[in-house]
């Protein structure tokens, strides 16, 4: 019966129904003399044998009783530190046992509503770290209609009683620890960056950056918000003919290079809020908060002789990030990290595991088959700027995956017996008319047994998109196989940097509203890119450019990116121009950016590090929602401030807006 427990533990059996503890009379409940009251002595966390014979004074919440006997009683107190067994002895006209002290107040704790704020006052007995009662204030009684009792454990409510009633939510111990391990988090944050100094590449200094900026074509789509002023900025004093409005920040992207460029400040850091109106997922919020950095006179396109892996600039963002890394971990996870994390290329990443964000705790490699082929086929993918792929799963050496495999759902491809999985796929017939393929000489080469599985699949020469069929295949037999048991993802973290990344694309679905059918930025408009690409920029093979973009990944899941910015004029111009083509408004949206290279900027790079994906990796959780105080819906909205909500035609008609 130890008060360290930070749950309770109680058999169910031995708990009592919450509406017994509702029978005291209201008058009883709301009496004037549970004020003044003192300050507690201790929080339920920090008592030890070391209080022995000590009086104290709690305050927490009451939780179900567990009963000994008819005289003595048990009460886990709860509050965000942790629980304490609080012991209570009801008179029976004997003298209690033990040394165990009796209430003096004539309302019991037994009929105090669960749920309630007490002030408790007692002493440590010897023997277990817990609290003999001598005498209770009721501070505020629970009412006896609660949505749902955040003590059970063994009944968590469903996601849209948690969203509508956040606070009670938030009394659950499991979301007390995620909240306080994020402020923790952020401490560790801002004390490492600030103990790194200039030596580090890192000031001991953050800085605000505004929220209200003006809307920009840079990715994701804005939340505008509305002002009553009609005078816009440079238009003397001509009054606007449309409604004005500002754009939440979807990064402090602009700001930040901004500052770089002034020379005032040499490296940036902040906890950044963001806004993006995105389509609501379990990693995604409209609000979010990012661990944001901007450094000046970061190398540019320089490789590293201490690491042939990375190819590109910005080693001093890489060297921050990975410290700042390895203390987080090494203080909330106590796990020691590598000096250095693993470096690979997104074409690397796309061809071995179909994926930008490779989860390399298990196998499952894909295997290029292309140059295996007859010469035929090889010319015929060729022409098409594609190859063909393999997936197989071994009855001898994938036993996690095996016995799943069989039922694991297929997308653009074949699952076949080895005796006939080249011949019988669509894919390979394609490009053959003669069945000419040598088998035999496959499954030798690749060692592929009968009975083994095989998906085939084709992409493009050059990688594109974030996936590809057989990589979203190889993380469907992992997430089958983890369901059913038979595999376990290892527990150590595996971080991994992929650069290298097209700097333009044309197949980003969620940034189509903004491409209409023109290239579009991989990462933003403003990543440099590859020094070695910089003459197919100015020759116009888009296609062909490498950006110098990175992002880190963990386990599956990127958790940050960054990149080395254009501090050209010229060549960001060439890239608003020439290749995004913007038109003379859509550009004037950076004009500002633009004056600002051509005063002098400095080459600079940056990361953002998203906080809550990382807290949610730290905490288990199965949703970033899990780990924010206030988060919102899947649908983007607040079920407990109701929001967003109608505004009166009145207000509208001040901003210029007219209703629907």
């Amino acid at each position: 019966m130890r008060s360290l427990s930070l749950r309770s533990s109680w058999p169910r059996c031995l708990l009592r129904s919450p509406s017994r503890f509702s029978s005291v009379h209201p008058r009883l409940l709301h009496t004037p003399t549970n004020a003044p009251f003192p300050n507690r002595s201790h929080n339920c966390g920090a008592l030890t044998a070391a209080d022995v014979g000590s009086r104290v004074v709690l305050a927490g919440w009451l939780l179900p009783e567990r009963k000994v006997s008819k005289s003595l009683s048990f009460f886990p107190l709860r509050d965000s530190y942790g629980t304490t067994q609080l012991v209570v002895h009801t008179p029976t006209g004997e003298p209690p046992p033990d040394g165990r002290g009796q209430q003096s107040n004539p309302v019991t704790l037994a009929r105090i509503p669960v749920e309630s704020v007490v002030l408790i006052h007692g002493h440590v007995p010897a023997g277990d770290v817990e609290v003999s009662v001598t005498d209770f204030t009721l501070l505020n009684p629970a009412g006896r209609h609660m949505p749902f009792l955040p003590s059970d454990a063994q009944n968590v409510a469903n996601d849209d009683l948690r969203s509508r009633y956040r606070y009670l939510d938030l009394r659950r111990p499991e979301m007390s620890d995620n909240i306080r391990k994020r402020s923790q988090v952020a401490h560790i944050v801002r004390t490492v960056l600030n103990q790194q100094g200039v030596a580090a590449s890192i000031p001991p200094y953050p800085v605000e950056t505004p929220i209200l900026l003006k809307s920009s074509p840079e990715g994701a789509r804005e939340f505008l918000v509305p002002t009553r002023s009609t005078l816009a900025p440079g238009s003397d004093s001509a009054k606007a003919q449309e409604p004005l409005f500002f754009a939440l920040s979807q990064s402090p992207q602009q700001p930040k290079q901004l500052l770089m460029c002034s020379g005032g400040v040499d490296r940036y850091y902040q906890l950044a809020r963001c806004f993006r109106d995105e389509d609501g997922r379990k990693d995604r919020q409209p609000e979010f908060t990012q661990i944001d950095l901007e450094m000046a006179f970061v190398s540019w396109g320089k490789p590293n002789p201490e690491d042939d892996t990375w190819k590109i600039g910005g080693h001093e963002v890489r060297n921050v990030v990975e410290d700042l890394i390895r203390a987080i971990w090494a203080q909330i996870e106590k796990i020691s990290l590598p000096d250095r994390f693993n470096v690979m290329t997104y074409h690397e990443a796309m061809c071995r595991f179909g994926s930008d964000k490779p989860d390399t705790r298990f196998g499952l490699e894909i295997v290029d088959i292309t140059s295996c082929l007859p010469p035929t086929i090889v010319t015929a993918l060729g022409h098409s700027e594609q190859t063909v792929s393999c997936l197989s799963v071994r009855q001898s050496d994938d036993t996690a995956f095996y016995p799943i495999a069989h039922e694991c759902p297929t997308e653009d491809g074949l699952v076949k017996n080895a005796t006939s999985w080249l011949v019988d796929s669509r894919i390979v017939r394609e490009f053959s008319h003669n069945g000419e393929c040598d088998q035999g000489g496959l499954c030798e080469k690749f060692q592929l047994m009968a009975g083994d599985i095989v998906w085939v699949g084709k992409q493009r020469d050059r990688p594109q998109g974030g996936s590809t069929a057989l990589g979203r295949q190889r993380l469907r037999l992992a997430e089958l196989a983890e369901s059913r048991g038979t595999y376990s993802p290892k527990r150590a973290p595996h971080f991994l940097w992929i650069t290298e990344f097209p700097l333009f694309t044309r197949t980003d679905a969620e940034k189509d509203f903004i491409a209409k059918g023109r290239w579009i930025s991989t990462h933003h408009p403003f990543t440099a890119p590859a020094w070695q690409d910089v003459q197919a920029l100015y020759d116009g093979r888009i296609s062909e450019i490498r950006g110098q973009h990175y992002d880190l990944v963990l386990n599956g899941v990127e958790i940050g990116g960054g990149s080395v910015r254009v501090h050209d004029p010229l060549m960001q111009e060439c890239i608003f121009s020439e290749v995004l083509q913007l038109d003379e408004q859509e550009k004037a949206s950076f004009s500002h950016l633009l004056h600002a290279l051509k005063c002098g900027a400095p080459p600079h790079g940056g990361f953002a590090l998203g906080f809550d994906r990382l807290m949610a990796i730290l905490c288990n959780a199965s949703s970033i929602r899990d780990v924010i105080a206030f988060p919102k819906t899947s649908a983007g909205t607040d079920a407990l401030l109701k929001s967003p909500a109608p505004v009166h035609s009145d207000v509208l008609r001040q901003y210029g807006i007219q209703p629907r």
